[in-house]
């Protein structure tokens, strides 16, 4: 048995209320993890913006050179 099947089953032993908790646990993590990889690119963008690796351009530019 998977690792993941393991915890579906052991999910299923706890009470109703336990099992809300979890979810609202792993929910908050995974918005966690979100805004830190999200935290991360914005880095990584600013500081290509800063080294000339990319440039400004406002939406109509991106939109015209993603269908061109």
């Amino acid at each position: 048995m998977s690792m993941f099947a393991q915890i579906v089953d052991s999910v299923d032993d706890l009470s109703p209320e336990e099992q809300e908790s979890l979810v609202a646990l792993v929910q908050r993590r995974l918005a966690a993890r979100r805004r830190e990889a999200l935290i991360a690119e914005v880095k990584l963008a600013r500081q290509e913006f800063k080294d000339g690796k990319c440039r400004a351009a406002s939406p109509d530019q991106i939109l015209r050179k993603i269908l061109a």
